[in-house]
């Protein structure tokens, strides 16, 4: 048989292989204001820009490596880029960088709902969840193909955010976003706090939930996200899906 032919075969066996072990990652703006989306993670970046404009209605879809781990997608709202300090250049959720978040250092500024993934997990499963622990800027729920649990914050919490919870206001006035207890200060020293989760308190055992104030009004309005740090003795914090399922998921804002 010829040799190059045999080359050819084996790259397109190889490249089928590979195809076959990337999920696709849908984001979908059903807001009816425009938002700019940004994501940061771990191993595996994917090829795929770390933050974009989205138009109300609109949606992308990109693939990501079947390992990709520690993968985070948040909205930020209200952004000018025209400034040099990509940290304050959005009302909610900014980030190091500019439309595109820094690949190092661009964690997101509090308060941000923030959708969280790593596939082939631990128990050869797929781990994800949305997270209020940063606070909370808009609705959103993770989907997937393979009908596993659907991990959410379908509701706006600005409108009845406790008043020592109160973020950002936006151009219009109206509350933009509601923060965690550790940002809001109320745990006391940051260091050292049953807000936060940190020094004494850096443990599930040390820092229960009802250490954590306005602990209920995240998880009461919105059971299926992680409300703190540790809430995953609530059940209804982490979810996970079989990686063999090879689970597509779709992350979609104001649901």
């Amino acid at each position: 048989m010829n040799k190059s032919f045999i080359v050819l075969q084996t790259a397109a066996f190889l490249y089928v292989v590979v195809a076959a072990k990337a999920r696709i990652i849908a984001v979908k703006n059903d807001c009816d204001i425009t938002i700019w989306y940004m994501f940061t993670a771990g191993d595996s970046l994917p090829d795929y820009p770390t933050g974009w404009e989205a138009a109300a209605g609109t949606f992308v879809n990109f693939t990501v490596p079947d390992n990709w781990t520690a993968g985070r997608i948040w909205g930020r709202t209200e952004c000018d880029f025209s400034g040099s300090d990509g940290a304050t250049a959005c009302v909610t959720g900014s980030c190091n960088g500019g439309l595109e978040c820094a690949t190092s250092g661009g964690t997101g500024v509090p308060p941000a709902t923030v959708a969280e993934w790593t596939l082939s997990g631990d128990g050869n499963a797929d781990w994800y969840d949305v997270s209020l622990v940063d606070g909370f800027n808009l609705p959103m729920e993770i989907t997937n193909s393979a009908s596993c649990n659907i991990a959410s914050c379908p509701v706006d919490l600005n409108a009845d955010c406790p008043s020592e919870l109160v973020g950002p206001s936006g151009s219009n006035g109206a509350i933009a976003g509601c923060k965690s207890a550790c940002t809001a200060g109320l745990g006391g020293d940051i260091s050292d706090s049953s807000a936060c989760c940190t020094g004494s308190h850096d443990t599930a055992e040390t820092c229960p939930s009802s250490g954590v104030p306005e602990y209920e009004f995240f998880k009461n309005n919105c059971p299926d996200a992680y409300a703190y740090a540790y809430d995953e003795d609530s059940g209804t914090a982490l979810f996970t899906c079989d990686t063999s399922l090879s689970a597509d998921y779709t992350l979609t804002f104001c649901p």
